[in-house]
């Protein structure tokens, strides 16, 4: 019978090779499938690994799409150093985004850059509030904070789904600010 045992010391070649092997292996896998669709598998491939990283469009492309990605990894490494589950996150960002997105809106042309530090204290409220109904149910009812924070998420998706084409979808009848705030916002 096999018994698994923890080695006492972490191996310090497994901890360079496996995220190579991982890597090569996800590239057998991407290959494979790009053949059985009839795809050029190289082609593909550079779409990947060589497009996001070709010019600095495309880099600072990559680092607008990189940096919430590593805010969230941020905050969740905490949690994890703590052994709190949250596999919410993605949930927690968009309320965030939401609560920030509403405070940037009450924008005007008449109003001054501080209205940044709102949007921002916002965001960070809304993702504050939307991660406390875990840990509420979490400590009240003895909810599971995986299955909690992660069904959280469809939650928070219907609710930026329900924003976007709801109250939020035509700026001119609910009186939401114009096109020129937001262009005044922008240039602040």
């Amino acid at each position: 019978m096999l018994k698994l045992e923890v080695r006492p010391e972490p191996s310090r070649a497994m901890s360079v090779a496996s995220p190579l092997i991982a890597l090569a292996i996800t590239v057998v896998i991407g290959t494979v499938l790009f053949v059985l669709l009839g795809k050029d598998p190289l082609r593909g491939l550079a779409v990947f690994f060589v497009e996001p990283v070709k010019s600095v469009y495309a880099l600072t492309e990559l680092a607008v799409k990189a940096t919430p990605l590593l805010l969230i990894a941020l905050g969740l490494a905490l949690c994890f150093r703590s052994n709190v589950w949250n596999i919410g996150a993605e949930g927690q960002f968009i309320v965030g985004a939401i609560a920030a997105g509403g405070v940037a809106m009450t924008a005007s042309a008449d109003t001054g850059r501080w209205i940044v530090v709102a949007i921002l204290f916002a965001g960070v409220a809304g993702g504050m509030a939307w991660a406390a109904i875990v840990a509420l149910l979490r400590d009240k009812a003895n909810a599971n904070e995986i299955l909690v924070s992660l069904m959280l998420v469809y939650v928070a998706e219907m609710l930026l789904g329900y924003m976007v084409y709801g109250p939020w979808k035509d700026p001119h009848g609910y009186n939401f600010p114009q096109t020129k705030t937001f262009e005044a916002v922008t240039q602040i």
